[in-house]
């Protein structure tokens, strides 16, 4: 691909903009030295608007821009229903989890699982969550990034990875959240109006003259099988995305462990102002939600007809660039990697939060607020070098990444969502219960894929729900008290949602019923 002086040159200012941005927001008062509430919550202080974007900047990364596209060229929009569910799960988070969680001044989510179990739960999740976000989250980021950039520019992948990681290190290992996050204001514009663009001049280019709606309407008249949402068990793809289970199966059990409990997407939230920002910032990300097929999936599902025969999937959006003009290619890549980096920082971030809050400061306690930001800086460091290590041999095999992070992490999240679920809402249920649930997740999970390899892995997730709920109550009645001692008290909390929230509810329900009406 050839990349003009022109491009090269946005691109070069969208860095040194995102690093001075980042290093201002990131200054002390004279005689302020960074505490952990500053550097891990960003002093509870984030406004609506930066927490909706930081939301989508941390969610939306290569494993979304580059897999779902991927995903969209080998499967068609059936694949946005990650996406489409997301923004209605965003407003359940908002209306019933959040609540619990700022009311009770969570800093992580197994902070909060020692406050209603024990510590042994707590720190089971924390060791389980740092595995994750580094050997998969971590890992997938940097790998579809670096594939990325090789695919646009022919730099190699380790190069491309180090690239990644010094810039991701350079604007938020200082500043902590608050950097992350007022940083990724500007992200979230970059990448949907680069992303919007992109989508707009592969479907002109497809309209041959016509525009871009013209080039809708062949894309569906040329590919009709692309735009069907609800597959059939006779589609060759029904393993992936198994019919009517995408809209009442396990993939509402994959969104609420993803939105509700996972710590690198929810730490924003846990920063807002106040719950009623928090829910704000929600709303305006489950629009943004709603937007996100038109970006990430539609080029994909375009590049069959404008770069059929790919080798990989995941190739599909890189390759697409070479049809943006000079100057919008510019602005695309820019766009791209803010993408990619933001959620590199979103990552590191809430891996120094739960190593350094959950585990090094529960064993190592009464030090310094100093030494723990350090400790957490040092974390984030450590993180990324590890991921870059190992990122090659574990997805360097994998043609479509995204859908491969889904199964993995559909092992685990029944037991999360099992544990969350029952310690917020049902009083019995005890740490072994809670525990036991976690555990029998794998167990369950990795069962039925060696003798049921068939099942749908999203049926699996539901199924495996069910069963860690029915062994949780089990376990949890069991016990010899009638009740735990350590139960979430919700008289204190109100559920109860301000007008605009509930009026953004009801817009996300309709634009989502019209979606999947239309394409039924």
């Amino acid at each position: 691909m050839q990349i003009s002086t022109f491009d090269i040159g946005i691109f070069v200012a969208y860095v040194l903009c995102i690093i001075g941005i980042a290093w201002w927001v990131s200054r002390e008062k004279t005689g302020h030295q960074k505490d952990t509430n500053d550097y891990f919550l960003a002093g509870n202080s984030l406004p609506w608007w930066a927490i909706g974007a930081s939301l989508i900047a941390a969610n939306i990364s290569a494993e979304q821009i580059i897999g779902m596209s991927g995903s969209g060229y080998h499967i068609g929009l059936a694949i946005a229903s990650y996406e489409w569910m997301a923004a209605l799960t965003l407003i359940i988070v908002g209306k019933f989890f959040l609540p619990i969680f700022l009311k009770r001044k969570i800093y992580t989510m197994p902070q909060f699982l020692e406050q209603r179990y024990d510590h042994r739960v707590r720190s089971v999740m924390a060791l389980f969550w740092l595995g994750v976000y580094v050997f998969v989250n971590l890992t997938a980021v940097l790998w579809l990034g670096a594939l990325a950039i090789n695919t646009i520019s022919g730099i190699e992948i380790l190069y491309g990875m180090l690239f990644l990681a010094l810039f991701s290190i350079t604007y938020s290992l200082y500043g902590g959240l608050k950097a992350v996050a007022m940083t990724d204001i500007i992200q979230v514009v970059l990448l949907v109006l680069g992303g919007l663009f992109l989508t707009y001049t592969v479907l002109t280019l497809i309209g041959d003259g016509g525009g871009a709606l013209s080039g809708f309407v062949t894309l569906t008249r040329e590919l009709p099988e692309k735009f069907d949402m609800i597959l059939a068990p006779s589609s060759p793809h029904y393993k992936d995305l198994p019919g009517l289970s995408v809209l009442v199966g396990g993939l509402w059990i994959m969104n609420l462990s993803y939105w509700g409990f996972n710590q690198y997407i929810i730490q924003r939230a846990l920063a807002a102002k106040s719950i009623h920002e928090a829910q704000k910032g929600i709303a305006l990300a489950a629009f943004l939600k709603l937007l996100m097929p038109l970006i990430v999936v539609l080029p994909g599902i375009a590049a069959v007809l404008l770069v059929p025969n790919l080798e990989r999937p995941d190739q599909a959006y890189p390759s697409l660039l070479t049809f943006a003009p000079s100057g919008l290619k510019g602005l695309i890549i820019a766009a791209l990697i803010a993408a990619i980096v933001s959620s590199l920082a979103s990552m590191t971030n809430s891996i120094s939060t739960i190593f350094t809050m959950d585990l090094y400061a529960k064993y190592r306690p009464g030090l310094s607020q100093r030494h723990y930001v350090l400790i957490g800086r040092v974390a984030s460091l450590s993180a990324l070098v590890v991921a870059m290590l190992v990122a090659q041999p574990l997805l360097g095999q994998f043609d479509q990444a995204f859908q491969y992070i889904q199964e993995f992490t559909g092992f685990f999240t029944p037991g999360i969502v099992t544990l969350f679920l029952l310690g917020m809402f049902w009083r019995r249920t005890t740490a072994n219960g809670g525990l036991a649930a976690a555990l029998g997740s794998a167990i369950f999970s990795v069962a039925l894929k060696l003798f049921w390899p068939e099942l749908p892995f999203i049926d699996r997730v539901g199924m495996v729900f069910l069963m860690c709920v029915l062994v949780a109550v089990v376990v949890s009645l069991l016990g010899r008290t009638p009740e735990h001692e350590r139960p979430v008290q919700l008289g204190d909390i109100t559920f109860a949602t301000r007008p605009g929230f509930d009026v953004s509810a009801l817009a996300v329900i309709v634009i989502l019923a019209a979606f999947y009406v239309a394409w039924w």
